[in-house]
């Protein structure tokens, strides 16, 4: 055994987050206890950063009237969307894609702009900025599902008008709305592929070696 796994237990609870994390629509109310929601965000804290950039902000929304007002957001985009699927629209209206009302807490993650201070990987690769972020939101989601809390990411958001009502500053930019807390229960499945949107396609159809194939 290699010394520096951890124990069957620790690796089967690692690889079961991963495996039971769902993108939650439906939440119970409620509210997260302050230390759960600090150990969230350190969670989330700990992510991997090109160049150690951590271009990640969060913004928790206390507010009602400002999440109203981001939940509005999310309708005028929600309704564009619906508009630019053509022969889908209907059923896409249908789904309930967000949570933005119902969950106990509203997070915004944001990525901060200045990535020409961290040269890593910027000349080649300049949005592993974004990607650092979406390795924040990542961790924030595998350790919400370990502490039984549920999580969505909601991107139907006018990043520019979003950016204006949290009164970001320039070069900043909102890449996630994030809802957060108590559920019912957990979806078996993702909930997309339960609702008959799409399917998830297996991990064989998108490995190759060496090569790209067709």
């Amino acid at each position: 055994m290699n010394a520096h796994a951890f124990s069957p237990q620790e690796r089967a609870a690692v690889y079961r987050a991963i495996a039971e994390r769902r993108d939650m629509r439906h939440f119970a109310g409620g509210s997260v206890p302050t230390e759960t929601l600090s150990r969230l965000l350190e969670a989330a804290h700990q992510a991997p950063s090109v160049g150690l950039m951590q271009p990640w902000r969060f913004i928790r929304i206390h507010s009602v009237e400002r999440r109203q007002a981001i939940r509005a957001l999310v309708e005028e985009e929600r309704q564009r969307t619906a508009e630019a699927l053509g022969p889908r629209q209907a059923e896409f209206l249908a789904l309930k894609v967000e949570g933005v009302n119902d969950c106990a807490e509203l997070l915004v993650a944001a990525l901060m702009d200045g990535r020409e201070a961290h040269v890593f990987g910027r000349r080649t690769l300049p949005e592993m900025d974004l990607a650092s972020v979406s390795c924040a939101i990542q961790n924030l989601w595998l350790a919400a599902r370990a502490e039984g809390l549920g999580m969505g990411w909601v991107s139907l958001f006018d990043p520019e008008a979003l950016a204006r009502l949290l009164q970001m500053p320039p070069g900043a930019k909102p890449v996630a709305l994030i809802c957060l807390g108590p559920v019912a229960g957990f979806y078996p499945r993702p909930m997309l592929e339960e609702q008959g949107w799409t399917e998830v396609r297996p991990l064989q159809e998108l490995l190759f070696e060496d090569t790209w194939q067709a």
